[in-house]
């Protein structure tokens, strides 16, 4: 279900479609008892000060109107900083409010945020500062998942974990997770945390058929083994495991306008050849390179959900139809893997 945009996305006329659960597919995180579905919604880079709040909306309301109740943010997503929180806070406020209950709304902190030495990293001040500020910018009293965005190796991982698990027991979250954590860390990080009787449920990690560090890392079994699932972003590496590049840089593609995630560079004849490669299986399969580049991240069950990001409601749609097609033959799976080796 698509929701089209309309002067009225801007008043409290907005009501969830009752058949929000009837196709969505989710899993638990970890050994916990949180699920979370098979598709999350991120709002990295559509949800800054220059957006249209009517789109916002309606990319919001597509994705909960098909079963996605995940949410995810962090405290210097925009651009600016803090401004997608902001964002998200007023369509909550707005419209979403009736429904928090049936939502899962996770936020981060570890980059910098603001000026000395007390506003980036993994110090305990920070975090729990930060989350108060999150908290304030989404006009919530808790969020759902709270993380430590990456690994900080000039503060003691003690300090940081017991900053999570303090955000958790003074019940501003529900659960502690972790971002960009190598399979070492997790592990130190999930023995900390189960010292601290925190529940510990995620770790948020890079991962698409173009970079596939997480299993030369083996974090799979990494996290399989401390109990918390995997949630991955940029699964289409930033738009290049997409049909916008089969044949060159199109004008109003992400590499020609910006150049702030992707550069010209980044599109060599060798990569275009894989992207090309992908997209004739992802054809056979009767399904698009960037439906097939998500089901290939969730082929094994383990990974929890996966992060996608979206400028058009419609590409929430296109997405979310891979849920009864995540199945791969070993044939296609040892295809896949001489086009985009893991050792990439």
């Amino acid at each position: 279900m698509t929701i089209d945009i309309t002067p009225e996305m801007t008043s409290r006329h907005y009501l969830a479609s009752q058949k929000r659960y009837e196709t969505m597919k989710y899993a638990y995180s970890g050994k916990s008892g949180l699920k979370l579905p098979m598709l999350s919604l991120g709002l990295w880079h559509n949800f800054g000060s220059s957006a249209s709040m009517p789109n916002m909306k309606a990319l919001c309301f597509t994705a909960f109107d098909n079963g996605v109740t995940h949410f995810d943010i962090a405290n210097n997503y925009g651009p600016p900083p803090g401004s997608a929180e902001e964002n998200f806070g007023k369509i909550l406020h707005t419209d979403l409010r009736p429904y928090r209950d049936e939502l899962i709304i996770s936020t981060k902190a570890g980059y910098e945020m603001w000026p000395g030495p007390y506003g980036d990293h993994g110090s305990r001040k920070y975090l729990l500062a930060s989350l108060d500020q999150s908290l304030r910018r989404l006009n919530l009293d808790y969020v759902d998942i709270f993380y430590h965005h990456r690994m900080d190796p000039e503060t003691p991982l003690e300090e940081s974990m017991g900053a999570l698990a303090q955000a958790v027991k003074s019940g501003k979250a529900l659960y502690a997770g972790i971002s960009n954590y190598d399979a070492e860390h997790t592990k130190k990080a999930a023995a900390i945390l189960a010292g601290l009787n925190c529940p510990f449920v995620i770790n948020q990690v890079r991962y698409s058929l173009f970079n596939r560090q997480i299993e030369k890392d083996n974090l799979k079994e990494a996290a399989r083994k401390a109990g918390c699932g995997i949630i991955t972003f940029s699964p289409l590496a930033q738009g290049l495991l997409t049909d916008r590049y089969l044949t060159g840089i199109p004008a109003d593609s992400r590499i020609a306008v910006s150049g702030k995630f992707l550069h010209e560079s980044d599109l060599t004849e060798e990569r275009l050849a894989q992207i090309r490669a992908l997209n004739d299986i992802a054809r056979r399969r009767g399904q698009t390179l960037a439906q097939m580049a998500l089901s290939w991240i969730l082929r094994d069950g383990a990974i929890t959900s996966v992060l996608i990001g979206a400028s058009k409601p419609e590409q929430i749609t296109e997405n979310i139809k891979i849920i009864q097609n995540t199945s791969f033959t070993d044939e296609e799976l040892a295809e896949i893997d001489r086009i985009a080796p893991a050792a990439e």
